[in-house]
C-alpha cells in the first residue's frame, strides 16, 4: 500500500472508532479529500471536526473550532475532532509497531 492508501484506511479506522456508521465514515472521508487533497502528506496536521449542520440534517467537516465546537456541545449536538497530525501519530506508531 501507499502512504496515501494507509493514510486513508487510517482516517477509516479512525472514524469507524468513534461510532460513525461505514457510509458516514465514507462521506467523511470523501469531504477530508474535498477540503485537504494532502491529507496524507505527514505535514499535513490540519485540524477539522464533523460538526452536525441543522440546515443539511448531517455531520459536516470543518476546520476545528473550540467555541463553536463547545457551543454545539452546549445544545447537545455531536462534534467529532478530526486531528489530522494525531491520525498521522496513530498510523506512525502501527507502522513501527
Amino acid at each position: 500500500y501507499s502512504r496515501s492508501d494507509l493514510m486513508a484506511l487510517a482516517a477509516m479506522e479512525y472514524c469507524l472508532s468513534v461510532g460513525l456508521s461505514f457510509e458516514t465514515a465514507a462521506t467523511a472521508l470523501k469531504q477530508l479529500y474535498e477540503k485537504e487533497p494532502e491529507f496524507a502528506n505527514p505535514a499535513s496536521e490540519k485540524r477539522f471536526m464533523l460538526w452536525w449542520d441543522k440546515q443539511e440534517r448531517s455531520l459536516q467537516l470543518v476546520e476545528f473550532d473550540l467555541e463553536r465546537a463547545i457551543a454545539s456541545l452546549k445544545s447537545g449536538e455531536p462534534v467529532i475532532p478530526v486531528w489530522l497530525d494525531r491520525i498521522h501519530q496513530r498510523l506512525a506508531s502501527k507502522l513501527v509497531g
